[in-house]
C-alpha cells in the first residue's frame, strides 16, 4: 500500500507539468529553460544532501542524457502550443510507450516469453486506438480549428518523441550494455540537469528572453525532480511494474487539467472521445506494466 501511495506523487507531479507550465505562460523556449533551471536547483540540493560518488563516465552519460531530454521537452511544449495540452499530452506519452516498447522488444530483446508478446502487442494496439480517440476532433468545434495548427503540432511531437525515447534508451539500455555504467536516479540527476540547461539553451538558439516566465517555470522543474525521487521510492517499495503503471496515469491529470484550468474548448462529442482515449490509455499502460512484471 505504501508503494502505491508513493507512486501517486510522480503521477500528479509529472501529470501536472504540461498545464502548469502553460498556465504560467511564455513560449516553449522560456518554458524549457525555466524547467531545466528548476531541475538543476532541485538536483543540486539532492546532491549536497546525498553526496553521491560521481565518476566522469557517469557525469558524461548524464550530461548527454540531459541534452537529449531537452529536445524531447522542447518538442512537447511546442506540441502543446500547437494542439493544446489535452491533445498533445496523451499523444506524447502514448507514442513514447509504443515506440520505446517496440525498440526494447526488437533491439534489446526485453520480451522473452510468449505471454509478454501477446499482452504487449495487445497493449500497443489499445494505445494506438486510444491515440485516435484522444486527438479526434469534432468538425463542429470551430473555435479549436481556428486556434490550433495540428500539422506543426505533429511535427513537434515527432522530434519530441524521438528525443524522449533516445534519452530513456541511453539510460536504461545503452549505458549498461555499451559502456558498463550503472547508476541510480539520485546519482545521475545532477549531471543530467546540467545537460538539460545546455540543451535548453541550444534549442532556444541562445536567444531566450529572460522574462518572468522563465523564473515561474522553475517550479515545473522542481515538480519534475520531486516526481523522480518518488518514482525511485515507489519502485523500491512496490516494484518497477507498479511504479511504471502509476506514473503513466499522469495522463489523466494533464488531459483534464488542460480542459479545466487552461479552458481548452471541447464539444460534448470530443469529451466522450477524450474519456474513451483516457480509459484505453490506462488499460494499455497497465498491460505494459504487467508485461514488464513477467520479465
Amino acid at each position: 500500500m505504501q508503494g502505491v501511495l508513493l507512486a501517486l506523487v510522480p503521477m500528479f507531479a509529472w501529470g501536472s507539468i504540461g498545464f502548469v507550465a502553460n498556465k504560467f505562460g511564455g513560449d516553449a523556449k522560456q518554458q524549457t529553460l525555466g524547467m531545466t533551471l528548476g531541475a538543476f536547483v532541485f538536483a543540486l540540493i539532492v546532491f549536497l544532501f546525498r553526496m553521491p560518488h560521481l565518476t566522469w563516465q557517469i557525469f558524461l552519460i548524464g550530461f548527454i542524457g540531459g541534452l537529449i531530454w531537452s529536445v524531447g521537452q522542447f518538442g512537447q511544449f511546442n506540441s502543446m502550443k500547437y494542439m493544446g495540452v489535452s491533445v498533445a499530452s496523451p499523444l506524447s506519452s502514448g507514442t513514447q510507450l509504443v515506440l520505446g516498447g517496440l525498440i526494447g522488444v526488437f533491439a534489446f530483446h526485453e520480451w522473452t516469453k510468449q505471454i509478454q508478446f501477446i499482452l504487449g502487442f495487445i497493449a500497443m494496439i489499445i494505445l494506438v486506438v486510444g491515440f485516435y480517440f484522444s486527438s479526434k476532433r469534432d468538425p463542429e468545434n470551430t473555435v479549436v480549428a481556428g486556434n490550433y495548427n495540428y500539422a506543426k503540432g505533429l511535427t513537434a511531437l515527432t522530434y519530441s518523441t524521438l528525443g524522449y525515447v533516445a534519452y530513456v534508451i541511453l539510460f536504461n539500455n545503452l549505458s549498461a550494455l555499451w559502456f558498463n555504467i550503472h547508476f541510480d536516479t539520485l546519482t545521475i540527476i545532477l549531471p543530467m540537469s546540467v545537460g538539460m540547461i545546455v540543451g535548453a539553451l541550444v534549442m532556444g538558439r541562445f536567444q531566450i528572453k529572460m522574462e518572468k516566465y522563465v523564473f515561474q517555470n522553475m517550479l515545473v522543474g522542481i515538480m519534475w525532480g520531486i516526481g523522480n525521487i518518488f518514482m525511485l521510492m515507489a519502485a523500491s517499495a512496490a516494484g518497477n511494474a507498479i511504479a511504471f503503471s502509476f506514473s503513466q496515469l499522469g495522463i489523466i491529470i494533464s488531459t483534464i487539467g488542460g480542459i479545466l484550468f487552461l479552458g481548452e474548448k471541447k464539444t460534448k462529442k470530443e469529451m466522450v472521445y477524450v474519456l474513451i482515449g483516457i480509459v484505453l490509455f490506462i488499460v494499455g499502460a497497465i498491460l505494459l506494466a504487467i508485461v514488464k512484471s513477467k520479465g
